[in-house]
């Protein structure tokens, strides 16, 4: 599983909050795989330069169509920012036709700054207990 290790574009204070964001993202077909891959390395260019990133890092599933992102901002509105600057916004607006939308989880929390980097596992857990949350509201 191909994973692009958590990176550091801007170093967080020592004493602060972060502005977290995880998602999962699943494409409708292997043929989508590489297409949504090279597109997110774009996007993970563009993190590494971005005002307010503290952190990133992403895990591609090719096999499974699935891929996984973890960021940490100074916040919401660095990530915003961040989020409807080009290259990131053109790269979501073109790959929407290729997601499984109903898959696609986002999840947000607030950490103190010295719980920098996330572990994985704290993201994937909520992102299953944001999936969960979400499949009881679409019920």
């Amino acid at each position: 599983m191909p994973t692009l290790p958590w990176t550091v574009p801007n170093p967080p204070p020592p004493h602060g909050t972060a502005f977290v964001m995880a998602s999962r993202f699943e494409v409708r077909t292997l043929k989508d795989v590489p297409r949504f891959f090279l597109r997110s390395l774009a996007a993970w260019k563009q993190v590494r330069s971005a005002p307010g990133a503290y952190g990133a890092s992403l895990i591609a599933q090719p096999a499974r169509r699935v891929f996984y992102t973890l960021s940490a901002w100074q916040d919401r509105d660095a990530l915003y920012a961040y989020a409807r600057t080009e290259p990131h916004r053109g790269i979501m607006t073109s790959l929407r036709s290729t997601m499984r939308t109903s898959t696609s989880t986002f999840t947000f929390w607030e950490v103190d700054t010295t719980g920098l980097p996330i572990a994985w596992d704290d993201a994937r857990r909520r992102l299953a207990e944001q999936a969960r949350t979400d499949a009881v509201g679409d019920a």
